[in-house]
């Protein structure tokens, strides 16, 4: 029975496929993919990192790294590596981490390697450790003094907490979140984002000064700031125009005091009192005295 060519050009693929599997089997390694495992612990609890492989072999050769821009060892050769020296454990193929940092937080590999007889067989599996942290103490910005009628922002932010924190300002000991399920909460006078920590006031009035401090929470716990106090002061317009109307009259004064001089002649009866002057006449009578001496000499 005749073959089409692209017939015999598929049997050609599949048998040269068989032979391959078959040499990699005979002379190779055989590899098992990994599948990823999420591991979350709050800072400074404790955690463990299995490795879901079969169970260890005498033969058995174990290794723990971890992966991220570059690759460190963290069970090398029987032995933990680095700081888990003192502060971890193995537990078979596990690592159990006593006192977990936020620097601990990353993806884990374990590597199981062990000859065969198809050849060397390696096993691998992956753990992602994500670590909870508390917020910090955040930072507050609140001004001390603003005018009213201005629009005033007052910030609060933490950059440590994980997850993320939200932000709840409070004024004199009371919190201003109005309605706790969204995100942005608008009050007659302000408006407050919880997810940024700016608490805005579009044109704030007397009343709303007073004692604020912002508070940062999330799941693992929550922190404030010290309390500042903020001053609104009143913006006296009639001070303002009343400080304006006296300086120009001043200015005024001033002008007509100037020109009524002149009209005067204030200022040319001193230049004439500065031409009839001593010095001019000491001028004169020199003159006197050279002429008198000359015709005296002649």
């Amino acid at each position: 029975m005749a073959r089409s060519p692209q017939g015999l050009l598929m049997l050609l693929l599949l048998h040269y496929l068989i032979v391959a599997l078959d040499y990699h089997k005979a002379n190779g390694f055989s590899a098992s993919k990994d599948h990823r495992q999420e591991v979350t612990v709050i800072e400074f609890q404790e955690a463990i990192l299995a490795c879901k492989t079969p169970k260890k072999t005498t033969s058995s050769r174990l290794e723990w790294k971890k992966v991220g821009q570059g690759v460190s060892l963290v069970y090398y050769q029987q032995a933990l590596q680095g700081d888990f020296k003192d502060r971890a454990e193995m537990i078979d193929f596990n690592i159990r981490i006593k006192n977990v940092t936020r620097n601990d937080a990353g993806e884990y590999r374990c590597e199981v390697s062990a000859p065969t007889e198809q050849g060397q067989n390696l096993q691998e599996d992956t753990v992602m450790l994500e670590v909870l942290v508390a917020p910090a103490v955040p930072a507050c910005e609140v001004p001390t003094s603003v005018m009213t009628g201005s629009v005033v922002e007052l910030r609060c932010q933490d950059k440590e907490g994980n997850p993320a924190p939200e932000y709840i300002w409070f004024k004199d000991g009371t919190s201003l979140l109005g309605n706790p399920k969204g995100g942005t909460h608008n009050n007659s006078s302000y408006t407050m984002n919880t997810k940024s920590g700016i608490l805005q006031f579009n044109m704030i009035s007397k009343m709303d000064s007073g004692e604020y401090y912002c508070e940062a929470r999330n799941s693992v716990g929550h922190r404030r700031c010290p309390g500042k106090r903020m001053q609104v002061d009143v913006l006296n317009i009639s001070g303002i125009i009343a400080t304006v109307v006296v300086v120009a009259f001043v200015i005024s004064v001033c002008g007509l005091s100037t020109c009524y001089a002149q009209r005067k002649g204030y200022f040319s009866k001193e230049t004439s009192f500065q031409k009839g002057s001593p010095a001019s006449k000491v001028t004169t009578m020199s003159e006197n005295d050279f002429k008198h001496t000359k015709s005296f000499i002649i």
